[in-house]
């Protein structure tokens, strides 16, 4: 069987592509994660001191995970101005003239397309 037969099978039946025993098995993971949830649910709700500290503490992950985003973006930032530090500066000129010419023509295009 060649590529395109393989393509046209798929197309005229799109589910003869996936195996029934992985569809069965994928529903079961589904079924079971909704009861470990239901379960898991249950004793939050009778603990409402617990549920309280699992509240604070995804919040403080959350808080610690955009920490972590910014404190990276700042390194990508650092790493990019180390990298123009290390060009030579007549090389730096250049780049800095085709940079500011391609920001131009980009910005042009913007707002001719918001006209």
């Amino acid at each position: 069987m060649n590529g395109e037969d393989g393509l046209n099978s798929i197309i005229k039946d799109p589910l003869g592509a996936v195996k029934v025993e992985d569809l069965v098995v994928e529903a079961a993971r589904d079924l079971i994660k909704d009861e470990i949830k239901r379960y898991i649910r249950k004793k939050l709700d009778e603990d409402p001191k617990l549920k309280s500290d699992v509240r604070t503490a995804v919040a403080e992950l959350m808080d610690a995970k955009a920490r972590e985003a910014y404190a990276l973006v700042k390194l990508g930032k650092c790493g990019v101005n180390l990298g123009i530090a290390m060009v030579p500066p007549d090389l730096k000129k250049r780049m800095d003239r085709d940079i500011a010419s391609l920001l131009e023509r980009e910005m042009g295009q913007v707002v001719s397309r918001l006209e």
